[in-house]
């Protein structure tokens, strides 16, 4: 991965799946049931560990992720945040700035030692070959979940935020900004590899309003991250963005994009793949059908991406009513590409 990553096509491309260590698997619901909360799960370094092997052993990715979560960051700052079974996470909402005082940076690598102690661990329990992956949330998309106070379908508040008194939203997007990048230098110095930064709900944003709170910001965390760690890959997953992605592969300074779902291939080779490393962009629902509609569209995006540097991913994270054998199914058409017979 990593060689692909540095720029090199490969006639199998190597392969990993956002979100490949999850509900889909019944070894994980088994020691998330053990685990308590789903924040202990992610706190625990012995529990994290075997989280993020347990996709390998069945599978064999050629990378593993760090298990945790986008949401550790508000956490750590000082925002309580719950999971609620069947409703996801809830956070108390800041939605002006007087409530950003609210938030601390005095702990926050304090709350996140148990994710570093978890990287330190992976860096000898995963194969050699298996490159290690840590990431975190973009701060447009962190900055959704801890206005909005949760997940949505409209990002009203944190919009009309945004839109409204900019100055005063750009004083938590500096924050994120800042101690995002901190987080992601304390995951390489603690073994991760390459790090992937998730912009979920970029796509909510108009383009002149997605410049500035998701171009800009993923600019300076990778030139933040850059001055400490040069050589160190960054993924940037701006989910959403349609045409945006030139502009975010242009100007972001990542090292290589992630496509979502609704990117044509093809489009996707000849306008971004020409300037950098691509990664997807399998439709999780597509890994959900399988057969023949799943062998099929991975030929697509094998064939469309072939000639240029390529991570096969899906689009989006594997959902939970994933079968496990259209996994291994994928994993096996992944390894015998491009000599299928």
């Amino acid at each position: 991965m990593l060689a692909a990553l540095a720029g090199e096509a490969r006639a199998r491309p190597p392969f990993w799946l956002m979100r490949q260590a999850g509900r889909y698997l019944p070894e994980y619901r088994e020691l998330r049931a053990k685990a308590g909360s789903f924040l202990d799960l992610c706190y625990n370094p012995d529990f994290a560990v075997e989280v993020t092997l347990q996709p390998l052993r069945r599978y064999g990715m050629d990378a593993a992720i760090l298990f945790s979560d986008i949401l550790v960051v508000p956490h750590a700052l000082g925002q309580p945040l719950a999971y609620l079974e069947g409703e996801g996470p809830k956070l108390d909402p800041i939605r002006k700035t007087e409530e950003l005082s609210r938030l601390s940076r005095e702990r926050f690598h304090e709350v996140l030692a148990p994710v570093y102690e978890t990287l330190r661990r992976l860096t000898t329990a995963i194969p050699a070959e298996t490159t290690l992956i840590g990431f975190a949330g973009a701060p447009w998309t962190i900055a959704c979940y801890m206005v909005e106070g949760g997940g949505s379908k409209e990002y009203a508040h944190v919009k009309r935020w945004a839109y409204g008194d900019p100055e005063g939203f750009a004083r938590l997007i500096d924050l994120l900004v800042e101690v995002t990048a901190d987080y992601l230098c304390a995951q390489i110095e603690a073994g991760a590899e390459t790090v992937q930064l998730f912009d979920s709900w970029a796509g909510v944003l108009p383009i002149g309003q997605f410049r500035r709170w998701v171009i800009e910001p993923t600019r300076r965390i990778v030139a933040a991250v850059k001055a400490r760690h040069p050589d160190t890959p960054i993924i940037g997953f701006p989910r959403g963005a349609g045409h945006a992605y030139e502009d975010y592969v242009a100007d972001s300074g990542v090292d290589a994009v992630g496509l979502d779902t609704t990117v044509s291939p093809l489009w996707a080779a000849r306008n971004l793949q020409t300037r950098l490393p691509v990664q997807g962009n399998l439709d999780p629902i597509m890994l959900a059908t399988g057969g023949k509609a799943l062998t099929d569209a991975t030929a697509e995006i094998l064939e469309s991406f072939a000639a240029r540097p390529f991570v096969f991913n899906l689009g989006h994270g594997v959902i939970q009513t994933t079968p496990p054998e259209h996994v291994a199914d994928l994993a096996r058409q992944l390894r015998r590409w491009p000599d299928l017979g």
